[in-house]
């Protein structure tokens, strides 16, 4: 059975990803250290981790596989999800696959190298995240569920 997990702590597509999986019939994990408002969608299950270093990304990756969908910004946890056959999106739409996770770990662990040389520690924070953001994820959340689908049967 398909169902979507997301990382939820700080995830900026929650609601997107509820009425995506409200109008597929799919159950979506929101999985945090708490803090959330729960839903009252019956598609919507809360899970609370204990509080601790990647708690969250350890329950989502014990569990996704093949015919489920992850959306999350953490790239080591999509690694792990992506190795258990899952399809794992950003929260800008971007896919995690096999044939680039290699390129985004590896980039992930010098942006940190290079954040911890700079001395001074300034550096931008990123780009914002913008509607055309919010409208790619929207529309690769549900390809990703129809993919999805079609493994799960």
């Amino acid at each position: 059975m398909t169902a979507i997990y997301v990382d939820a702590d700080a995830c900026p597509v929650k609601a997107e990803a509820e009425t995506v999986a409200t109008r597929h019939r799919v159950t979506v994990w929101m999985v945090s250290n708490g803090g959330l408002r729960p839903s009252q969608n019956p598609y919507v299950r809360h899970q609370i981790v204990d509080a601790g270093p990647d708690e969250a990304d350890k329950w989502i990756a014990e569990r996704a596989g093949p015919s489920d969908v992850v959306v999350t910004g953490d790239i080591p946890l999509a690694a792990k999800c992506v190795a258990a056959g899952a399809t794992c999106l950003r929260h800008n739409g971007e896919r995690f696959t096999e044939a680039n996770i290699g390129q985004q770990l590896a980039m992930r662990d010098l942006m940190a190298d290079l954040r911890a040389a700079n001395p001074l520690g300034a550096g931008g924070g990123g780009k914002g995240f913008t509607k055309a953001d919010r409208s790619r994820f929207l529309s690769a959340l549900e390809t990703a569920l129809r993919s999805a689908a079609k493994k799960g049967n």
